[in-house]
């Protein structure tokens, strides 16, 4: 039986369509609810470690709930939603743990299998090591689930959601006319996120890796203000999304090498007995290449931020938010 399998077909059956007349305290509390019920739908497996795109995809839930709580902060009543910040930061550090370990071991695995048999014999009991602490991680994100806190924590935060006004702001002065629904205040969030990317313009061409991390992180804060809301955008905002999504992943992937060859050069100094040379100079090897394929991503960046920046794309998004 699927952990919480009550509760999701409850939650489920609780779902609402999105519409740009709702008020944001409400349309938040809609796409939050969907974004629970698919964390809730990938426990299991990452919980079993079976497919390891199911804490992935978990994780990403929460990443997106937790953005849109910092979204609706004006329009919640900051005593009614803090425990669920801190409830879903506490399972994302969990998560990550995993999900770190399942990115290294499957990239170094994917390295091994195109390297020389004596090397990849060295590079698998770096592997073997990996796998050993993220069996581990896993022990403690299991824990984790099992906690009557946990089981706690998912029920409140469903009842929160399936119950309108809740913790919502009131009007501060009823005479005072405000924007409050969704189509009134999604705009102007929306732009003011496409300006904090766009202020890269101007130090892109000298950018260091860790420049090109900030960036990242708001290109993916501007996609989750889109795609939550997505709903009452229509199939424009789907074009935007995807462009979006392909400058994102190719500065993730280089701020994924980054860290692998950060971890990569501690995990050196676990072999660091005579007898393990071989498995030194093999991660020696693989940390140079990933040398060598960051600075060819790096090159690419220039490309792709040229792209995102066309009329074409940019249009995409303003039929969008005209349509709202």
């Amino acid at each position: 039986m699927t952990q919480h399998e009550d509760l999701i077909a409850a939650l489920s059956g609780a779902q609402q369509p999105l519409i740009a007349d709702d008020t944001m305290a409400e349309a938040g509390r809609k796409v939050l609810l969907g974004e629970l019920i698919k964390m809730l739908q990938h426990e299991a497996g990452s919980r079993t470690g079976e497919d390891i795109e199911d804490v992935h995809d978990m994780r990403v839930a929460i990443r997106r709930m937790r953005s849109a709580l910092r979204l609706l902060e004006p329009y919640f009543k900051q005593k009614a939603i803090a425990p669920y910040s801190r409830g879903l930061r506490k399972i994302a550090q969990t998560l990550g743990t995993v999900r770190d370990l399942d990115v290294q071991i499957d990239d170094l695995e994917k390295y091994a299998a195109e390297r020389p048999d004596e090397e990849r014999a060295a590079l698998e009991k770096a592997a073997a090591l990996l796998r050993g602490r993220r069996d581990k991680a896993r022990e403690r994100l299991v824990g984790a689930f099992d906690r009557a806190a946990y089981g706690r924590f998912v029920k409140a935060f469903g009842v929160f959601l399936t119950t309108p006004g809740k913790g919502a702001r009131g009007d501060s002065d009823r005479d005072e006319i405000q924007p409050v629904r969704l189509r009134h205040i999604l705009p102007e969030m929306i732009y003011r996120h496409l300006g904090s990317v766009r202020a890269y313009e101007e130090v892109l061409p000298e950018a260091d890796l860790l420049t090109l991390h900030a960036l990242r992180i708001e290109f993916k804060r501007l996609r989750y203000v889109v795609s939550l809301f997505g709903e009452v955008l229509g199939s424009n905002a789907e074009g935007f999304i995807e462009e979006m999504k392909l400058i994102q992943d190719h500065l993730g992937r280089l701020n994924d090498m980054s860290v692998a060859q950060d971890h990569l050069n501690d995990l050196i100094g676990d072999f660091s007995r005579s007898d393990d040379a071989d498995v030194q100079e093999a991660l020696q090897t693989y940390i140079a290449t990933l040398e060598a394929q960051k600075t060819a991503l790096r090159a690419g960046v220039p490309a792709m931020w040229q792209r995102f920046n066309t009329k074409k794309v940019q249009r995409q998004l303003a039929l969008a938010v005209a349509g709202l």
